[in-house]
């Protein structure tokens, strides 16, 4: 039964991409707040209890990073929706996604599975827009942060989207060149 715990976890993480994008929408950036808390913790939790119940599995590994951009997806797109951040950020933040998701598709069409894992680039990105958000809802229940530091934080979210997402264009067009070679 414990073994269910951290899939339980990330599913639970998952579901809550909706009270966050409401809470945002409806400018109840407190709860909001809390709720992004809640999500980190439990994303910290159901990995480490993962490992440690030896319950790892693929359905965990895959369901994981869905739900955290399932998170950010939603956040990027309440927060532009509620002019906290400019709509071109929430493009660039989702369309990385969206040609990443595409090309993986993509490649699993035209050349059948494949092992996708994210790249150190990759990370430290979901780790910029994460603290992105905190950073900016933060900003909203007490105005301690400096509007500098969340437009130095904007630069940051472009630059490492557009460089991971330059990134999975490239290693995966290789990959494809490779497969094609193979398959002739």
């Amino acid at each position: 039964m414990l073994k269910l715990l951290p899939n339980t976890l990330t599913s639970l993480r998952l579901l809550l991409a909706i009270p966050l994008g409401l809470a945002i929408l409806r400018q109840d950036y407190p709860l909001a707040l809390v709720i992004g808390l809640f999500a980190g913790i439990t994303d910290a939790l159901d990995g480490f209890l993962a490992r440690r119940l030896d319950a790892l599995s693929q359905f965990g590994a895959a369901l994981d990073p869905v739900a955290d951009k399932t998170l950010i997806t939603a956040s990027f797109l309440c927060f532009a929706m509620v002019d906290l951040i400019p709509w071109y950020l929430a493009i660039v933040v989702i369309g990385r996604d969206i040609v990443i998701v595409g090309g993986a598709l993509a490649y699993a069409l035209l050349f059948g599975r494949f092992e996708f894992s994210a790249t150190r680039l990759s990370k430290g990105n979901m780790l910029m827009q994460i603290v992105f958000c905190m950073l900016l809802l933060v900003a909203q229940v007490f105005p301690v942060i400096p509007p500098a530091v969340l437009t130095f934080t904007t630069v940051l979210i472009i630059a490492f989207a557009l460089a991971s997402g330059f990134d999975y264009v490239v290693t995966w067009t290789i990959k494809a060149l490779n497969a094609r070679k193979r398959q002739r």
